[in-house]
């Protein structure tokens, strides 16, 4: 039986706080209208990305073992703040409206950017060492 790590549980519950509050706020600052580019779900998917992507390579590769940063920034930070589901859905409804180039954009521009962001955070991390 594998044993509950309530540390670790608490952890991603914190960071997951943190990342939802974030894309909430987000998401009054920046809210969505048929027919427009979903700028708070784009933002925040990128900007996990990047983190995701800059989190996992420092932690890794750069910083000592810690039991509760992983758990606390990839797993809760970034996992609440983006929202694949809320991507998916927004095609959909721009689909579902006629915008089949908006969507076409949106989903295509998301993933390649997506993709960009942890390429870009990971190479800046590991740069950053070379110069030490």
């Amino acid at each position: 039986m594998t044993r509950i790590d309530h540390r670790e549980l608490a952890a991603i519950f914190a960071g997951g706080f943190v990342g939802a509050v974030a894309r909430a706020e987000l998401n009054e600052a920046l809210p969505r209208h048929g027919g427009q580019w979903p700028w708070a779900t784009f933002v925040v998917n990128i900007a996990g990305a990047f983190m995701l992507g800059y989190f996992t390579t420092r932690l890794q590769e750069r910083l000592p073992l810690s039991a509760y940063r992983r758990p606390f920034l990839g797993t809760g930070v970034c996992g609440g703040l983006t929202t694949f589901s809320t991507m998916q859905l927004e095609v959909l409804d721009m689909l579902r409206d006629g915008d089949v180039g908006l969507a076409l954009a949106y989903a295509a521009g998301s993933i390649v950017l997506g993709f960009a962001a942890v390429a870009l955070a990971t190479n800046l991390v590991r740069r950053a060492s070379w110069r030490r």
